[in-house]
């Protein structure tokens, strides 16, 4: 006789990639509420924007030095650009270990993260806070902020692919200082500056985190997939 043939491992529940979806699924619910509330223009969330933002830019305008720094953080060390530019040296770096899907697979990330930001900049069409004395200007709609949204979806898969690899002791310990320093610091200096509201800081934060963590989990769904 012959035995049954037995059905295919059945990945664990708590397999990187499940654990990755379940993260991305609550902070697409917390998302969806947030952006919600703002496009409806909920008038308490509305007043606590109002007045946060009120308090930080006469702070900026009493302040020039720090303003200046803050200024110099917000365009340079933590621009969207020099975020991306620390993705693609990872991505040259998977690909010179021939990682070769995992490298493109960053990359999209990366990129279709931008557009989704920008497609609901256009969609939510927010205005900026608007100021007799401005110590910054920025440029397109205000939620979500693309500087919050683009470090927390860089730090994140930073951070993924240096687990992935073995990362730890001091270098791991030190790259989390940084994401946490650069996630935290670019949502204040946007605040800080005047150019955000803070429900745009923290809606770029819970999207950039949702779409990081939801890209990692359909990679790490596809490898199990074609491990068993």
């Amino acid at each position: 006789m012959h035995s049954p043939r037995s059905a295919p491992p059945t990945p664990p529940a708590h397999t990187p990639a499940a654990a990755a979806a379940r993260t991305g699924a609550l902070l697409a619910v917390l998302s969806a509420v947030l952006l919600t509330l703002v496009a409806l223009s909920w008038s308490p969330l509305m007043s606590f924007d109002r007045t946060v933002a009120e308090g930080l830019h006469g702070w900026a305008v009493t302040e020039p030095g720090l303003t200046g720094v803050s200024r110099v953080l917000t365009d340079w060390v933590w621009d969207p650009w020099t975020m991306r530019a620390l993705l693609a040296a990872a991505v040259v770096w998977l690909w010179w270990l021939r990682e070769r899907l995992l490298a493109v697979w960053v990359a999209v990330t990366s990129a279709v993260g931008t557009f989704v930001q920008q497609g609901l900049k256009s969609a939510v069409g927010r205005e900026r806070p608007h100021w007799p004395d401005p110590v910054d200007s920025a440029h397109y709609a205000a939620f979500p902020s693309g500087h919050a949204m683009t470090a927390m979806v860089s730090w994140v898969l930073l951070l993924w692919l240096l687990r992935r690899h073995g990362a730890q002791g001091r270098l791991w310990h030190w790259t989390i200082v940084a994401a946490v320093v650069s996630v935290v610091g670019v949502g204040l200096t946007r605040l800080y500056l005047g150019v955000h509201w803070p429900s745009d800081v923290v809606g770029g934060w819970l999207l950039g985190a949702c779409f990081a963590a939801l890209s990692i989990a359909a990679y790490e769904r596809a490898v199990l997939s074609r491990q068993h």
